[in-house]
């Protein structure tokens, strides 16, 4: 069946290091000092899941495209689970009161519920919480 890979690193330009990390750390995130520097930085979402924060001219020296502006274009929905509709309201007002913005409203489908917000950067997060054993009996 071909290769498979066990982690994944998604890469984000941001405007400020420290700002970003400041927000993040509100949020509950750890970062690898590992992989952290001037110019990145390693966010830690789980064991096999991990967001790099690049400034921006940094992040440039990975790609011959512009980099989009985030505030207006969207280039990704970084969704992310939860464990409860409890923690999907949790993280997103943390993310409101550490400086992020409102994205979407909360979106109830009964086995799904889900919520998102910008960061800083206005890079879109997706929160959701999904009820398997509801979706089953779908």
């Amino acid at each position: 069946m071909g290769t498979q890979a066990d982690k994944i690193f998604v890469n984000l330009p941001v405007k400020d290091l420290k700002k970003s990390i400041d927000f993040f750390t509100a949020l509950g995130f750890e970062f690898n000092a590992q992989y952290t520097d001037d110019n990145a930085t390693c966010m830690v979402i789980s064991e096999h899941i991990f967001v790099m924060l690049l400034v921006e001219d940094f992040f440039q020296t990975f790609t011959k495209k512009a980099i989009s502006d985030s505030t207006k274009t969207t280039e990704v929905i970084l969704a992310l689970s939860a464990n409860s509709r409890e923690a999907v309201d949790e993280l997103v007002h943390k993310a409101l009161a550490a400086g992020g913005k409102a994205s979407n409203d909360p979106a109830d489908h009964g086995f799904m519920y889900a919520w998102s917000f910008q960061d800083i950067d206005g890079h879109l997060w997706e929160i959701m919480y999904m009820d398997e054993s509801a979706a089953d009996q779908g």
